[in-house]
């Protein structure tokens, strides 16, 4: 009787025990994975966000690019789930020049667009003939020269996508170099000056006195806002908007804060309206 009972007595234990060791099992997989496509070598942002939505059952995979025609085109190959690394007017430019459907589902910086110079000091010291880098895709071609505009150097027709075709007036016969984005940093070692997206600024430590002329906070940069973007038929997904609620937070805010000061601005709480 001894023998029989400790025989079922076992029995009982392994069955009490085998769902037990399955769910724990099933537990570790139990994350959900989601890739995000970035640019730029700097992402302690991301890494911060990718630890913090753990909490939430995500599995945060950060998935790096090297130049602004590679994430959105990953993103509708599905090779990845999201991207952060355009603003509004890049992404209605990629989806109408590629019939692609690629939608916001959250902001996440505004990265103020600036003219460095490494020549002189003052936007005004710039020399008759001088020579200005700028990004060359449309997008950021059209931002730069607003930007100049901006700063008194030109003139521009009234058009939402401006080229250099689009220059009314020049009084120094400025010269504009288009490049690529990732180019323009580089640049100043030749030309007089250079427009510089801000992660790209950031990668290449551009020094905040080497700064002629930056991009205002306004209702003229609302198109610019950085956002997180993913194909049309995901905009609903959960488990993406659980990594925006994670990256718009107050840890995100304050390390925004810490890591950049004022170069990139918390978008989804600041009013760009004024």
């Amino acid at each position: 009787m001894k023998k029989g009972y400790k025989k079922l007595l076992l029995a009982f234990t392994f069955l009490l025990v085998l769902p037990l060791t399955l769910l724990a099992g099933c537990g570790k997989n139990s994350a959900h994975t989601v890739k995000v496509g970035v640019i730029g070598g700097d992402a302690r942002v991301w890494k911060s966000v990718q630890s913090r939505v753990k909490k939430e059952g995500i599995n945060l995979q950060i998935v790096q690019f090297t130049d602004y025609s590679q994430p959105n085109a990953a993103l509708t190959n599905k090779e990845i789930n999201i991207n952060s690394f355009q603003n509004y007017a890049f992404q209605d430019n990629w989806n109408a020049a590629h019939h692609t459907k690629i939608v916001s589902i959250g902001k996440t910086i505004f990265s103020p667009l600036t003219l460095y110079s490494k020549k002189v000091s003052n936007v005004k010291d710039l020399r008759k003939g001088a020579s200005i880098a700028v990004a060359n895709d449309v997008t950021n071609e059209a931002r730069g020269l607003k930007l100049l505009a901006s700063a008194g150097l030109i003139k521009l027709r009234n058009t939402p996508l401006p080229t250099v075709k689009d220059i009314t007036e020049n009084k120094k016969d400025l010269k504009i170099v288009p490049l690529d984005a990732a180019q323009t940093p580089r640049a100043l070692a030749d030309e007089d000056a250079s427009v510089v997206n801000g992660g790209f600024a950031l990668d290449a430590k551009l020094s905040f006195k080497d700064i002629l002329f930056e991009e205002p906070t306004n209702k003229a940069a609302i198109p610019y806002i950085n956002i997180i973007s993913a194909n049309k038929s995901d905009q609903n997904n959960k488990d993406y908007k659980k990594v925006v609620k994670v990256y718009q937070s107050q840890a995100t805010k304050d390390l925004l804060k810490k890591l950049y000061k004022n170069e990139e601005i918390p978008a989804w709480d600041v009013n760009f309206n004024k």
